[in-house]
Formats: structure tokens, C-alpha cells, sequence
């Protein structure tokens, strides 16, 4: 049996959590404190991977031995980055724009080995296909205060879920995390995730 490593997210998404833990992993949680909107970059790839270089290397500086995880998503539509809406209002607004149309959801991911101090990083992207929900529809959802708290003002595993006619690409980007990328990254620190898997 391998030697267990301890893990440490880098985030505070509930949905990236539960992901981790029903793939076998136990993650503790440190949340970055990183002001997103203080980071800027050209291409919304490139600031989601900015952003979750940042979060994670914030984590990392203070640790020594465990590895660190940071990850950032954004709905890359038009060319341009949304991450979570301002306001109800912009929620609302956002998928009447979204609807019917096909965006993609990209989120970068970094793992740090606080250990050695390698870091690999990589950005999933996986295309979202949207349905056309009505103004009412939109409404409702937005009130539920679901969008406001994810990025791209959507989840599938969620009331969002109802408005997505189909996704190309790894269904785990989407939630926030995309766990053979994870895996690819982890591999190049020399990290083997069976290894990482809870033992009871």
C-alpha cells in the first residue's frame, strides 16, 4: 500500500468538495482568500488559469508536505470571461443572452507539491450546449440564488441542470474540477491517485 499523501483545496466550492470525496479522496479545506476581481488577464483560458495558479500558490506559501490544489472556472462565451454574476439583475440578464446558444466552460487547474515546490497546471474546457428557458423560467431559477454563486450562472447538478440540453467534453469540469485532467497533473509530480484514495 502506498504512502497516503495529504491534500489540501484551495477552494471554497461546496460542488468541487463533493467531487473530490466521491472520487476517494478527503481533501482538507483552505480557502485562498485571492480577490478574483483583482486579476485580469488577455484570454478567459488564461485567467482561469491565472486564477487558480494564484489561489493555489496563496495555500501553498504557507504549507510544507502536502499537496495543494487550486482551480478557477469561467463560461468563455463570445470570447469573452463570465465568472459569477453581480447581481439577480445580471444573472437574469446573462441567460437571456445564454439561452439557445453554446458557450464553453473552462477551468484551470493547479496542483503544487509544497514538498518539492513543482507545480503542474493545465486549463479543462468543456462545451455547454444551453436550452431556451422563457422569461419565466429564467425568473424562477435566478431566484432560486443558484447562479449567483457559480461561475457562468449555471451548475448541471442543480436546478441549472434543467436548462443544459448537453455538454461535449468532461462533465466534472463543468461541476468545477475534472478528474482525469487531475489525474494527468498529479502523475507529472510523480503522484499516483490510488495512493491518494481514503483507506478505511
Amino acid at each position: 500500500m502506498g504512502v497516503v499523501t495529504r491534500l489540501v483545496l484551495a477552494s471554497a466550492s461546496p460542488a468541487r468538495l463533493a467531487l473530490l470525496r466521491s472520487a476517494g479522496l478527503d481533501p482538507k479545506v483552505i480557502v485562498s482568500g485571492v480577490d478574483e476581481d483583482a486579476v485580469t488577464a488577455d484570454t478567459p483560458a488564461e485567467l482561469c488559469l491565472t486564477l487558480a495558479r494564484t489561489k493555489a500558490a496563496a495555500v501553498a506559501r504557507d504549507l510544507a508536505g502536502p499537496l495543494v490544489i487550486g482551480c478557477d472556472s469561467v463560461l468563455e462565451l463570445d470570447g469573452r470571461a463570465y465568472g459569477k454574476p453581480s447581481s439577480p439583475e445580471d444573472a437574469a440578464a446573462r441567460w437571456r443572452h445564454m439561452r439557445g446558444r453554446s458557450g464553453r466552460l473552462l477551468t484551470g487547474h493547479c496542483v503544487i507539491d509544497t514538498a518539492t515546490g513543482r507545480e503542474a497546471a493545465e486549463v479543462g474546457a468543456t462545451t455547454v450546449r444551453f436550452g431556451s428557458p422563457d422569461d419565466a423560467e429564467i425568473d424562477a431559477y435566478v431566484a432560486t440564488g443558484e447562479p449567483l454563486r457559480v461561475a457562468g450562472a449555471f451548475t448541471l447538478d442543480g436546478p441549472g441542470g434543467w436548462f443544459v440540453e448537453g455538454i461535449d467534453g468532461d462533465h466534472g469540469n463543468v461541476l468545477g474540477i475534472s478528474l482525469p485532467l487531475l489525474r494527468r497533473l498529479l502523475s507529472t509530480l510523480g503522484v499516483s491517485v490510488p495512493d491518494l484514495w481514503r483507506r478505511s
